[in-house]
């Protein structure tokens, strides 16, 4: 997994009225929760852009005023009009499994595109469950041998020490067949 640093303060007061002045402050309300106890703390958005707006899994090292933390992005909540956002939850790495979304790459050249098909990608992240050190940037699925009406489905990709949660039979990429070639 890709790494990244956000730096927060711990928050006194909870409630909807401080989080709200939090906001207006240019500030995130966050918890960070699985380790210990729970840590709620602020921080400044624009350090969320990175973590947010990109396929990637990331680690976060949180730097909660100097206490150190790792932990992974578990969920966020978003404003339902100008799409702002509103809260993050963070889940602390510990030596427990943690299950992460991580994107897909395809890898090779497709005898089915080559011959006029087009590539469809039917899932862009796989689920993986393991220790967050065996956790990969990004899953290879190679297309080499899909031809025209082909599939690569979850059952045929081997991740190293995690375990892949999406369904086996579930399809990650198609050949489509073009309208031209179906009559062939």
């Amino acid at each position: 997994m890709k790494k990244l640093e956000i730096v927060g303060f711990k928050r006194a007061n909870l409630g909807k009225k401080e989080s709200k002045d939090l906001r207006a402050e240019g500030l995130i309300p966050s918890v960070l929760y699985g380790g210990g106890e729970q840590i709620h703390f602020s921080a400044p958005t624009i350090l969320f852009r990175d973590l947010l707006y990109t396929p990637d899994a990331y680690e976060v090292t949180l730097n909660i005023e100097g206490e150190i933390r790792k932990a992974i992005l578990q969920d966020t909540q978003f404003h339902p009009v100008n799409d702002s956002l509103l809260h993050a939850d963070f889940l602390e790495i510990t030596d427990k499994p943690i299950k992460v979304n991580v994107p897909v790459k395809f890898v090779g050249n497709s005898p089915g595109v080559i011959k006029g098909g087009k590539l469809v990608q039917k899932l862009r992240k796989i689920t993986l469950r393991g220790q967050a050190e065996n956790i990969p940037d990004f899953v290879e699925v190679s297309i080499e041998g899909l031809d025209l009406g082909k599939s690569v489905r979850v059952a045929e990709v081997n991740v190293e020490n995690v375990e892949i949660l999406n369904a086996r039979s579930l399809p990650i990429a198609t050949i489509d067949i073009p309208r031209s070639l179906r009559g062939k």
